[in-house]
C-alpha cells in the first residue's frame, strides 16, 4: 500500500493509498468518472533531510464554475486554476514507482518550495527583546504620548505658529488678517512724516491773493 495525498477542492488536505500504481487509473481517487482533462501539470524535484523526493500533481485545469480548488499550491502552479481534487503522488528512487507521502513530509516540502516561512514566534520574542530607545530620554523632551519632540512632533497644546521677532512680518492661520509689527522707534517716526506733510499742505484763503468769498442769501 502506498500513501498519496488528495486535496479537495475546498483546499484541505488528506490522505489515500492504493495497492498497485497506475496512473491512468489516478482519475479515480479524486472522484472524477472519467480521465478527460486529468494530467500531471507539475512535478518538484527537491531534498528533505538529506533523501531527494519528486511530487507530482495531477488535477484537471477545466471544468465547471464554482468548482475551482482553493488551495495555494506552489510555484510554478501557484497561478494554475484546477478545478475539482487535486491529487500529489510522491516518489523517491525513481519516477516510476512510488513512496509514501505523508502530510507531515508534505509540509516540509511546502515550505521549502515556498521558499520558506517566517517563525512568527520567534519574531515576536525578538521584538520583545528590543530596548526602547526613548526609555532613558528626559520626559520634558518627549510629548504626552510618549513621542519624540523634533520639530515635526508636538504636544496639542503646544503653539504650532512660528514666533516672529519684533520689526518682522508675521502671519497667523485660519481667517484671522495678517498683521504687521513694528517697534515704537519706528511708529513715532511716521507719526512725525505725517504732520510735517500736513504742514505743508496748508492753504491760505486770505482776500491777499484775490479771493472773495460771495455768500448769497
Amino acid at each position: 500500500m502506498t500513501t498519496l495525498i488528495i486535496v479537495d477542492k475546498n483546499g484541505t488536505l488528506k490522505t489515500s493509498s492504493i495497492k498497485e500504481y497506475k496512473e491512468e487509473d489516478l482519475f479515480k481517487k479524486c472522484g472524477f468518472k472519467k480521465a478527460d482533462g486529468f494530467n500531471k501539470d507539475t512535478e518538484w524535484k527537491l531534498k528533505i533531510d538529506g533523501t531527494t523526493y519528486i511530487v507530482k500533481l495531477y488535477g484537471k485545469t477545466t471544468g465547471r464554475a464554482n468548482s475551482e480548488n482553493k488551495y495555494d499550491f506552489p510555484p510554478p502552479s501557484d497561478n494554475t486554476l484546477f478545478f475539482g481534487s487535486c491529487l500529489l503522488v510522491g516518489f523517491q528512487k525513481n519516477e516510476t514507482t512510488p513512496c509514501d507521502l505523508s502530510l507531515e513530509l508534505w509540509e516540509k516540502m511546502y515550505e521549502k518550495l515556498f521558499g520558506g516561512f517566517e517563525d512568527l514566534a520567534s519574531t515576536q520574542a525578538e521584538d520583545d527583546a528590543e530596548v526602547d530607545e526613548l526609555a532613558n530620554v528626559d520626559a520634558k523632551f518627549k510629548t504626552k504620548d510618549g513621542y519624540l519632540k523634533d520639530g515635526f512632533v508636538v504636544d496639542d497644546n503646544e503653539d504650532s505658529s512660528a514666533n516672529t521677532e519684533e520689526g518682522d512680518v508675521s502671519f497667523s492661520t485660519g481667517d484671522e488678517e495678517a498683521t504687521t509689527e513694528y517697534e515704537t522707534e519706528d511708529v513715532d517716526e511716521l507719526l512725525d512724516n505725517v504732520l510735517s506733510e500736513l504742514d505743508e499742505d496748508e492753504y491760505d484763503y486770505s482776500d491777499e491773493e484775490g479771493m472773495d468769498i460771495e455768500l448769497n442769501v
